[in-house]
């Protein structure tokens, strides 16, 4: 996976290699088609709500082992790397560093007050489309996390020596991330050249000189333009009193009023690529060479999303993926090999990488890349293997629904993504249904036969 900036940590996607006994399929007869899993899961009972300043609700009570008296506070705004300010790459990820200090009535870092001190948990994420602030406590401590999140959405007080504080860490975040790993430079420079005009060319975490320019005139712009009920969905799930909740959710949220200008929206749609193109990448302390292939992918919502799923799971999930085992273990021309398909909510962006073993040529790496793309959209898929990397993207989904913070992160970018919550259920049924020609078809569309850039990195001066 392209590399993807968090305020604490990645944000973490759990995986597995199996689902219980019993919802494990049957091996088809010879030539019989290969079967559904057959797993049935019932419809998340969500409750959903707009306030009148335009405010989303969607909330989902739990009971159970599951519960065990927790409750997950979310709030998703739609705002992301798409929409940093012109010359202000990594503004909206240097913002939700911001948004954990001071409010009009809560000092600097009393959100971990409210939640870490009570043995609760707190994050934020910022990805292309979106910004997600996540938090998780004892059920009986959801009204102050309800009335802090509309603190900061309402009063956000930011002065100059907080903001430089910040922008020290993101930027260290930046070096660490990018600059100090060897292969860093080449990732992050994957979205530049695989995107033309649409601002998902410019990576999420931004650059040095771009966010040593931002100014606090920029902070106190962009939370009157984005941090807005309008333009944001607040998800609670877990051990919580259905009406209870909702007269907390008016008394804290409903007093806010939304501007009377619209959301700004990013309209650029990036054109059809019309010929392959090549470039180098430098960086250095590279030990080994690298290649990458890029192709713009459709959006998520496109119907061919979940087999690319399948096709990237196929690629490069674990040890026994095509890549790996062609590439690394019997070939051994690469010392690494990875497939990946980012899909977000106006384009994608899939991508191919090899790092090359001792003494093997770039051309020899992108020859055996490309071979196994060709294998797998062309030649012969098993049902063994096929509902192996289906399982795992199924446990992955199951696993996470098992807490209340799961459940809500499943909600909030089916809300995020595609503007429908119940889209978290429609995904589990659209995996089991991708069969091997469909995951064929989508690979032959928009890798094999679509335009790609080829990337070279090698050791160098930073580019």
């Amino acid at each position: 996976m392209l590399l993807k900036p968090t305020r604490r940590q990645s944000l973490a996607w759990l995986a597995a290699t199996s689902l219980p006994a019993w919802a494990a399929p049957r091996k088809p007869a010879p030539g019989a088609a290969p079967p559904r899993l057959g797993i049935t899961v019932p419809p998340l009972a969500l409750r959903q709500r707009k306030l009148a300043n335009g405010l989303q609700v969607v909330s989902l009570p739990t009971a159970g082992p599951g519960a065990g008296g927790t409750v997950s506070v979310q709030v998703w705004y739609r705002v992301g790397g798409k929409d940093d300010p012109p010359g202000r790459s990594g503004f909206a990820h240097l913002f939700e560093h911001l948004m954990f200090k001071r409010t009009k009535h809560m000092p600097d870092e009393m959100f971990d007050r409210l939640t870490e001190d009570v043995g609760g948990q707190n994050n934020a994420f910022t990805a292309e489309d979106m910004t997600a602030y996540q938090n998780e406590v004892p059920s009986n401590h959801l009204e102050r996390i309800l009335w802090a999140e509309a603190e900061r959405m309402a009063h956000l007080q930011v002065d100059q020596a907080a903001f430089d504080s910040e922008r020290k860490v993101v930027i260290e975040e930046l070096r660490e991330r990018v600059l100090a790993d060897p292969y860093g430079r080449l990732f992050n420079a994957l979205p530049g050249l695989a995107f033309e005009r649409h601002p998902y060319r410019r990576p999420v975490i931004g650059s040095e000189a771009d966010l040593n320019a931002a100014t606090l005139d920029d902070v106190r712009r962009f939370h009157a333009t984005y941090y807005r009920p309008d333009n944001a969905v607040l998800i609670v799930v877990g051990d919580v009193d259905p009406a209870q909740l909702d007269g907390w959710v008016d008394r804290h949220f409903g007093p806010l009023t939304a501007p009377t200008t619209p959301v700004p929206r990013v309209t650029e749609r990036e054109p059809p690529r019309t010929q392959d193109a090549q470039a180098s990448v430098t960086g250095p302390g590279v030990p080994l060479p690298a290649v990458a292939l890029v192709w713009r992918g459709p959006p998520v919502t496109h119907a061919d999303a979940p087999a690319l799923d399948i096709a990237q799971a196929l690629l490069s999930a674990g040890e026994s993926s095509r890549l790996n085992q062609s590439l690394v273990y019997t070939a051994r021309t690469a010392q690494a090999a990875g497939f990946s398909a980012d899909l977000y909510a106006d384009a994608g962006l899939l991508a191919a990488y090899a790092i090359a073993g001792s003494g093997q040529s770039l051309r020899k790496l992108e020859s055996g890349l490309l071979g196994e793309l060709h294998r797998l959209a062309n030649g012969k898929v098993g049902y063994d293997e096929m509902d192996k990397v289906r399982t795992q993207l199924l446990t992955s989904v199951l696993l996470r629904r098992q807490t209340p913070q799961g459940l809500a992160q499943d909600i909030g970018m089916a809300m995020l993504q595609t503007g429908d919550a119940r889209e978290a259920d429609a995904r589990i049924a659209r995996l089991q249904a991708v069969r091997v020609a469909d995951m064929q078809r989508a690979l032959q569309q928009h890798v094999l036969n679509a335009r790609r850039v080829t990337i070279d990195y090698s050791q160098g001066p930073a580019a």
